[in-house]
């Protein structure tokens, strides 16, 4: 439960669209001062040329701003349909809505760059989106971050703290989008996270491939081949594994030829190159766990690789322990990253901080977002 100064009930939609990029999410919450309740929601998936142009926008091209700027008022246009579809779904009018928390679409994702050169970029044009809803939006969350010297990402560690921290068990949570990302949750002491490595993205770019599906379900093509020993171990190599936190990563270091690139000495057939994709997940992310959040009593899984059998047998396997849903802790796995950028843009609008120093390295506690106002 989050604890407020007013007893007011408020609403909030949470609008992500993540690496995996097969659309958009979007939840509807209920803030009051001691609540913060998933109403409702609603997905639109991207059609197949939105996520073609924005899969070429995460690499130098012709033309690329302006290819950039159409497809922010497109995204808008998409994120415009997830909330009018909430609005219609629910019964609410738009006016009862405080604000729309918008993450927006990743393209770029360069932290670590020198002499403070650092940037991330998410791309979905605010102003429209605002405009075309006549509701509040709270955009560009991960900018002030990275000013104040931190990676802007992962962010939702603080949402994960806020409604799944225990004070008596140690709880690991992981999101697996098409990154996937930690949540250390000690029930005393400092909170934690990073992003650990590859979640679904290189194996749905391969399923793709391979067999026209957007993505394995259940995992149940890669569960009919055997992991590739050597392209596993050389996959495991990648220097960014073994960073400890603050870390971030994306598509600017995890894609289609960072994975070429290993397949160029390590051919095999599609199916056992899936599975070894799938090991790569799980290993890494046990990996992580196993040396960054000790004495781990309980680990929780969201995102859309909680749908992955196969993945989710494998992680088991690895730690030892089973792995529960976020179902069971009130978020459902397939809208907590939605339901967490509505509670940024709530603190946002309250002017309340949003980031974990401890998480991201930033140099304190910031406000997260820009305004555009109904």
């Amino acid at each position: 439960m989050i604890s407020h100064s007013t007893s007011a009930k408020r609403y909030f939609i949470g609008i992500m669209s993540g690496t995996s990029l097969d659309g958009v999410d979007a939840a509807l919450v209920a803030h009051t001062g001691d609540a913060f309740q998933q109403i409702d929601q609603a997905f639109v998936p991207y059609p197949a040329p939105v996520k073609q142009i924005l899969l070429a926008l995460h690499e130098p091209a012709n033309n690329e701003l302006h290819v950039a700027a159409m497809m922010a008022n497109t995204l808008a246009a998409l994120y415009a349909d997830a909330v009018q579809k909430l609005l219609a779904q629910s019964g609410l009018p738009a006016a009862e809505i405080t604000a729309i928390g918008c993450h927006g679409q990743t393209i770029r994702h360069c932290p670590d760059l020198p002499d403070a050169q650092a940037y991330t970029l998410q791309i979905g044009n605010h102003a429209r989106l605002a405009e075309l809803t006549k509701i509040a939006v709270v955009g560009d969350f991960r900018s002030r971050d990275i000013a104040a010297g931190g990676q802007g990402a992962p962010l939702v560690p603080a949402f994960h703290q806020a409604v799944f921290a225990s004070a008596s068990r140690n709880r690991a949570i992981i999101n697996i989008g098409g990154i996937a990302n930690i949540s250390w949750l000690p029930a005393t002491g400092q909170v934690t996270g990073f992003d650990s490595g590859p979640g679904n993205m290189l194996l749905d770019q391969w399923t793709q491939q391979h067999t026209g599906q957007a993505y394995d379900a259940n995992g149940d093509w890669s569960a009919g081949g055997q992991v590739n020993d050597a392209l596993l171990q050389a996959m495991l190599a990648e220097p960014y594994l073994a960073l400890a936190a603050p870390k971030s990563t994306g598509r600017d270091l995890f894609n289609q030829q960072w994975l070429a690139r290993h397949l160029q000495t390590k051919t095999d057939r599609p199916q056992n190159i899936a599975r070894s994709l799938v090991e790569l997940t799980a290993v890494s992310i046990a990996d992580a766990i196993t040396r960054f959040c000790p004495n781990t009593d309980e680990v929780y899984v969201c995102g859309g690789g909680a749908h992955n059998r196969l993945l989710m047998s494998r992680l088991s396997a690895l730690l030892g322990c089973a792995i529960e849903p976020s179902d069971t802790l009130g978020v459902d796995a397939d809208w907590v990253e939605a339901v967490a950028f509505a509670w940024l843009a709530q603190r946002c609008i309250d002017g309340l901080s949003g980031n974990l120093p401890a998480v991201t390295g930033a140099h304190g506690p910031r406000v997260l977002g820009a305004i555009y106002p109904a």
